[in-house]
């Protein structure tokens, strides 16, 4: 008579550490591969969904995309510990910078997206680096001021339109060109930011949060490393605020809008800050969740809290951290 036991499928196939597996079979392969083919498939079927879902939740599923990159952005800087309430200084940077290179200088809307997001995050690693040696709250309260700052600044002054903003922008003509722009950076940026984390250069990156000073006493140049760290969590949200400046074709104050500092935060918190699954998790469910809810209007942000506070209570280490346990804990038949 065979005698069989239970065994946790992970324990089955991996070897000395989570990278290396021992794949024997299709199953374990596709234990393995499955949630990161899943997770593709979904980013690449969105802008099909369009002629079941209509332009409405079109538009909704955009903005979740570029949520999502902008909440990764957010969760790269934290691996520094810098936690920043700012994000929407970024979305707002590369949302001007865009539009002024499209109307003022007649750049083709893909250059102006490419250049508002190198140049977009120039500016802002500029401007944000120098308050990186301070960090916690002093940080988090100097990210939540410049924002304000800029939108100030501009509605003061009158430049770049004022409170009348920038109209007139090229959009993307082509509306799959439109969305698997913004679906195959969020899927690049999400397999290279965790490939990258996974290196040593990952690793000195991690470092700087748990102590900086071990790294400085062991002759790491960690400024180097926040200045790229910055300018590439900067590039990605530059990015997403090029890309809605032409959705919308048109970019104002609206831009350093607080929802953009909160939104993305929000997406970490519920997904959970772990390997930017998390992050990403949380924006295709925080975006479509809050438009849901439009239609309560100002009850709508009340319901909105108190889900947030119950998802946080009830799953406090994340959405995607909870699944991911989960998932490995499944079990399988096996032959003694």
């Amino acid at each position: 008579m065979r005698v069989k036991r239970k065994e946790r499928i992970d324990r089955g196939i991996k070897a000395r550490c989570d990278d290396i597996y021992a794949l024997l079979s299709l199953k374990e392969i596709s234990y393995v591969v499955a949630p990161k083919v899943c997770f593709v498939l979904f980013i690449l079927t969105i802008p099909l969904l369009k002629c079941f879902l209509g332009y409405y939740w079109e538009r909704v599923f955009y903005l979740a995309i570029l949520m999502a990159i902008l909440a990764i952005s957010w969760e790269l800087l934290s691996y520094i510990g810098l936690i920043s309430l700012g994000q929407a200084f970024v979305f707002g940077v590369g949302a001007y910078t865009s539009g002024i290179l499209n109307i003022n200088f007649h750049m083709p809307v893909l250059l102006s997206i490419l250049l508002a997001s190198v140049f977009g995050a120039l500016i802002c690693t500029l401007i944000l680096f120098p308050a990186s040696k301070i960090r916690g709250i002093y940080f988090a309260m100097i990210t939540l001021c410049i924002p304000m700052f800029f939108s100030k600044m501009i509605e003061a002054t009158e430049i770049f339109g004022g409170t009348s903003g920038i109209s007139g922008v090229s959009s993307i003509n082509n509306y799959y060109v439109e969305m698997y722009l913004a679906a195959f950076m969020l899927i690049g940026a999400f397999f290279c930011l965790r490939r990258l984390m996974s290196t040593d250069f990952g690793l000195l990156i991690r470092g700087i949060k748990d102590n900086e000073f071990s790294l400085m006493a062991s002759g790491i140049n960690i400024y180097k490393i926040k200045f790229f760290v910055i300018f590439l969590s900067s590039a990605l949200g530059c990015f997403a605020g090029a890309c809605m400046c032409h959705y919308y074709q048109f970019v104002g104050i609206s831009a350093f809008s607080l929802d953009y500092s909160i939104i993305p935060l929000s997406c970490a918190i519920l997904g959970g800050v772990d390997g930017f699954a998390g992050s990403l998790l949380g924006a295709f469910i925080v975006c479509p969740l809050s438009e849901m809810l439009r239609g309560f209007g100002t009850l709508r942000i009340v319901i909105y809290s108190i889900l947030l506070i119950i998802f946080i209570l009830l799953v406090p280490e994340g959405l995607f951290s909870y699944i991911s346990r989960k998932y490995h804990q499944l079990e399988r038949w096996k032959e003694i």
